[in-house]
C-alpha cells in the first residue's frame, strides 16, 4: 500500500461484491449493503453493465471473492452456536458484515482491524452512504508489517480470555511469510473454541499461469504486489506446529460441490486460490 492511501485491492474485492449481487443470480453471497458501500457512481456503473468486475470474463474472480465471504459467514455462525462471541475482521476492508448481518448474531462483539489509511477512508464511505455505525463494532488500525495484531486488538478491548473467530480475507498474498506465520501464531495462542478462515495463494500451474500472471501485474500496478505463494501442504503442517486442531483446505471443486450445484448461469470456481479453515 502506498502511504496514506487506502487499499486498492480492498476497493475492488468491494467491487466484485456489488457486482455479484447484480450479475450472478441467486447470489451464493447476499450482501444488501455492497453496492451503497461503493458509491452510486460506481453502483451505476455496475447496474450498467460498464464496471470491469460485472464482465464475464470477471466471473472466475467475482465468484471466488463471493464464495469466501459466504463460507466465512458460515463458519462464523458456526463458532457462535458454539458461544463465540468475538469476531475480528482481519484487513477488513468495505466489508459490511457489522452493519447488517450481524444483528442475526446475539452478543457478537465485531473488531474491524485494517491498515489506518484504509480504515478512515471505509469510514468516510459510511457516512457518505449514511450507514449507521453499531455499538457493537469496534476498529482497531493496524499496520500487519509493523505492528502486531495483539496490541492492536488490546488497544481496542478484545478479550484475550475468551475465544475468538477471525476472518482473514483477500490480504495474505500481499504480506511477506514471517508477517503470516506471526499473525497465525497469535489466533493460535488463544483460548479454545477460537478458529479462523483465510485465503491464500497459491503458486500457479501450467493451466492458470496466464491467468495468475496478469492478477499478479494488475496488482502489482495498483502498489500492492503479491509477496507470498504458499504451498498446500506446507502450510497445513505450519498451522499443525502452530497449535490448530482442525485443518481444513478448501480448493475449487470442494467449494463448487458445496456452493455452484446447479447453477443454471454456470457460474463457478476455477483457478488456483484456497481457503482454510483452522480451529484451535
Amino acid at each position: 500500500m502506498e502511504a496514506n492511501q487506502p487499499s486498492r485491492t480492498a476497493q475492488g474485492a468491494a467491487l466484485h461484491r456489488a457486482a455479484h449481487q447484480l450479475v450472478d443470480q441467486p447470489p451464493v453471497f447476499a450482501d444488501a449493503l455492497a453496492l451503497r458501500i461503493v458509491g452510486d457512481e460506481a453502483a451505476d456503473e455496475l447496474r450498467a453493465g460498464q464496471g470491469r468486475q460485472a464482465l464475464v470474463e470477471s466471473s472466475f474472480l467475482r465468484a471466488f471473492i463471493a464464495t469466501r465471504s459466504r463460507f466465512t459467514e458460515d463458519s462464523l455462525a458456526q463458532a457462535h452456536e458454539r458461544g463465540v462471541r468475538q469476531y475480528a475482521i482481519l484487513g477488513a476492508g468495505l466489508d459490511t458484515f457489522a452493519y447488517e448481518r450481524a444483528k442475526r448474531f446475539e452478543g457478537l462483539a465485531v473488531f474491524e482491524i485494517d491498515h489506518p489509511a484504509t480504515q478512515g477512508w471505509k469510514r468516510a464511505r459510511l457516512g457518505e452512504a449514511r450507514i449507521a455505525i453499531p455499538d457493537s463494532v469496534t476498529y482497531a488500525p493496524v499496520d500487519f508489517e509493523h505492528d502486531t495484531l495483539a496490541n492492536g486488538l488490546a488497544r481496542a478491548g478484545f478479550d484475550s480470555g475468551k475465544p475468538a473467530f477471525f476472518a482473514w480475507l483477500g490480504v495474505t498474498p500481499y504480506l511477506t511469510r514471517d508477517a503470516i506465520l506471526a499473525t497465525l501464531a497469535f489466533i493460535a495462542s488463544l483460548k479454545p473454541g477460537s478458529g479462523v478462515v483465510f485465503d491464500y495463494a497459491q503458486a500457479p500451474g501450467a493451466l492458470h499461469s496466464a491467468h495468475f500472471e496478469a492478477m499478479a501485474a494488475r496488482v502489482a500496478a495498483l502498489g500492492e504486489p503479491f509477496r507470498s505463494l504458499l504451498d498446500p501442504a506446507e502450510l497445513v503442517r505450519d498451522l499443525a506446529r502452530l497449535g490448530f486442531t482442525r485443518i481444513e483446505n478448501l480448493g475449487a471443486d470442494a467449494l463448487n460441490a458445496r456452493y455452484f450445484q446447479n447453477r443454471a448461469d454456470g457460474l463457478k470456481l476455477v483457478g488456483r486460490g484456497h481457503l482454510m479453515r483452522a480451529s484451535v
